[in-house]
C-alpha cells in the first residue's frame, strides 16, 4: 500500500487545525462575553448576571483547557511534518508564535486563575480587570495566529535570498499589516462572536422549551440575539470584502468558489456542481439565474471569472473550496435571517413566546462553529497547490519521513481528538443540563488584593485582634 506523505501531511494537519479551531473561537466569544456579563454585573447588581456570569465560567475553562492542548500540537507539526516551510519561513512565523505567547499566553496564564477562581479572593474591580485581560489576551491571540496565516495567503515585507532559500525581513509591519490580514481579523472575531452568541441563545432556547430557569433563560436568549444581530450586520459586508481582497491576491481561490471553468456571462449564483478537475468542466452544475453575476460585478451580464484563467499546476480542488464556501455562505445567510426574525419578534414583544423560533435556534446552537470551519477549509484549501502563496508549494514544505508514519500518527491523532470532543460535548451537556442553579451560592467577592498580598501572619494577627473586640 503507497502512502503519499504530501496528502497524509496535509490531512493531518486539516483534522488538527479542524478540531482546535473550535476551541480558541469559543475562547474568544465566550470570554468578551463573561467580561460584558461582569460588568453588567458590577454597574446594576442584579444578582441574575452573576449566574449567567458562573454558568458559562465553567464552559469558558473547559473550552480554553482543551484549546491549548489541542493547539501546541499545531506547533509541533510544522517542525515534524513541515520542515520545508518551517526553514524557509522561519526567519518570519518564528517571531510572530514568540510575540504570541509573550503576548497573549502570558496574559492570559497571569489572569486565568484569578478569573476562575479568585471571585471569593479578591475584590470585584480586581476580578472584573482579570475577566477583560483574559478576553483581551484571547483577542491578541488571535491578532498574532491571523498575522502569520495571512501573511502565508499574502507575504508582504520580506525579500526572497534564492541563495540560501529563505526569507529575509526588511519590514516587519509589513509582514504583520500583510494585505489580507486587515480584513481577515476583524472577519474572525466577528466569526467568534456570532458562534457563541448563536451557542448563548441556543442554551436559552432549551431552557425556554422546557420551562426551566426561564429569568436566566429569557435574558441569556435575549443577550445572545441582540450580540448576533449587531455581529452579522457588519459580517456580512466585511465577509464580501473579504472575497473581493480575494478576488485581487488569489485569483484561483476566488474562481474556485464560484465553480466556473471559464469565465460565464450573465452567471447564475451556483448551487450545485459536479466538477472534473482533470478535464476542467463541470458535469452537472444547478444555480440562481444572474445572481453570480450581480454578486460578484454588481451588475445582471457582468463576467465570473472561471478556473481556466490559472495555470492548472496552480489550480486549487475545485469541490472542497466550492462546497466549503457555500457551506459558509448560506449559514451565514441562515444567521442573518434568524437575527432578522429575532428583532422582528422583540419588536412585536412576541420573542420569549413563539415555541417554533425557539426550536430554530436551539438546532442553530453549533451553526457558527460550523460556519467558522467552512471559512477555514475555503481559506486554506483554496490556497493550495501553495503554502507560502506563489513562493513555496505544499510539496516542497513537507518532510522527507514515511508516509506511514504519518498515517499511524493520524490515526492516534482522530482516536484522542474524538475522546477529547466526546467528553468536552458529554460533560457540556450535563453542565447545561443541570442548569444554572448547580453554581454555587457563595459570596461573589470575597475579599480585596490587599488582603491576598498580606503576609498569613499578618492576616492571623488581624483576625485576633478581630475575635478579642467580639
Amino acid at each position: 500500500m503507497t502512502f503519499d506523505p504530501v496528502i497524509l501531511s496535509r490531512v493531518q494537519f486539516g483534522l488538527t487545525v479542524t478540531f482546535h479551531i473550535i476551541f480558541p473561537t469559543m475562547s474568544i466569544g465566550l470570554a468578551t462575553f463573561l467580561a460584558v456579563v461582569e460588568g453588567l454585573w458590577l454597574k446594576t447588581r442584579d444578582e441574575l448576571y452573576l449566574r449567567i456570569y458562573r454558568f458559562w465560567l465553567v464552559i469558558f475553562a473547559l473550552g480554553f483547557g482543551v484549546g491549548v492542548v489541542s493547539g501546541i500540537v499545531l506547533s509541533f507539526e510544522f517542525g515534524t511534518n513541515f520542515a520545508g516551510f518551517a526553514k524557509l519561513a522561519g526567519p518570519v512565523i518564528g517571531p510572530l508564535i514568540a510575540l504570541e505567547v509573550l503576548t497573549a499566553f502570558f496574559l492570559e496564564a497571569g489572569f486565568l486563575g484569578i478569573m476562575l477562581f479568585g471571585m471569593g479572593r479578591v475584590g470585584p474591580r480586581i476580578h472584573f480587570f482579570a475577566t477583560l485581560m483574559v478576553a483581551l489576551g484571547t483577542t491578541i491571540s488571535a491578532s498574532w495566529i491571523l498575522a502569520a496565516n495571512s501573511w502565508m495567503h499574502t507575504p508582504d515585507g520580506v525579500v526572497f535570498d534564492a541563495t540560501t532559500h529563505q526569507f529575509h525581513v526588511i519590514d516587519r509591519l509589513r509582514v504583520i499589516f500583510n494585505p489580507s490580514y486587515t480584513v481577515r481579523l476583524p472577519h474572525m472575531l466577528l466569526a467568534a462572536y456570532l458562534s457563541v452568541s448563536f451557542f448563548v441563545a441556543g442554551v436559552g432556547a432549551y431552557y425556554l422549551l422546557r420551562r426551566r430557569h426561564l429569568d436566566f433563560a429569557q435574558r441569556t436568549f435575549s443577550m445572545g440575539l441582540g450580540f448576533a444581530a449587531i455581529a452579522i450586520a457588519f459580517q456580512l459586508p466585511l465577509g464580501d470584502t473579504v472575497g473581493f481582497r480575494m478576488f485581487d491576491y488569489q485569483p484561483a481561490k476566488f474562481q474556485a468558489m464560484e465553480g466556473y471553468w471559464d469565465s460565464t456571462l450573465r452567471a447564475p449564483y451556483l448551487l450545485f456542481i459536479t466538477p472534473h478537475q482533470r478535464e476542467a468542466r463541470n458535469g452537472m452544475q444547478f444555480g440562481i439565474p444572474f445572481l453570480g453575476s450581480l454578486i460578484v460585478t454588481r451588475t445582471l451580464d457582468g463576467a465570473v471569472p472561471g478556473l481556466k484563467n490559472t495555470p492548472e499546476a496552480n489550480r486549487p480542488p475545485m469541490a472542497p473550496v466550492f462546497y466549503a464556501f457555500r457551506t459558509m455562505f448560506l449559514v451565514g445567510l441562515l444567521m442573518f435571517t434568524a437575527a432578522c426574525m429575532s428583532v422582528w419578534l422583540r419588536l412585536r414583544g412576541r420573542l420569549f413566546s413563539a415555541t417554533w423560533f425557539h426550536r430554530m435556534i436551539q438546532y442553530m446552537m453549533p451553526v457558527g462553529f460550523v460556519a467558522t470551519i467552512a471559512g477555514w477549509y475555503t481559506s486554506e484549501i483554496g490556497r493550495q497547490p501553495w503554502v507560502i502563496y506563489g513562493y513555496l508549494r505544499t510539496a516542497d514544505a513537507v518532510s522527507p519521513i514515511a508516509g506511514s508514519n504519518i498515517a499511524f500518527s493520524t490515526a492516534l491523532f482522530a482516536v484522542a481528538y474524538a475522546l477529547f470532543l466526546a467528553a468536552f460535548i458529554g460533560i457540556t451537556g450535563r453542565r447545561i443540563r443541570k442548569g444554572p442553579d448547580a453554581a454555587p451560592e457563595a459570596s461573589p467577592y470575597g475579599g480585596s488584593l490587599k488582603r491576598v498580598l498580606m503576609p498569613p501572619d499578618h492576616i492571623a494577627g488581624v483576625a485576633g485582634r478581630h475575635g478579642d473586640a467580639r
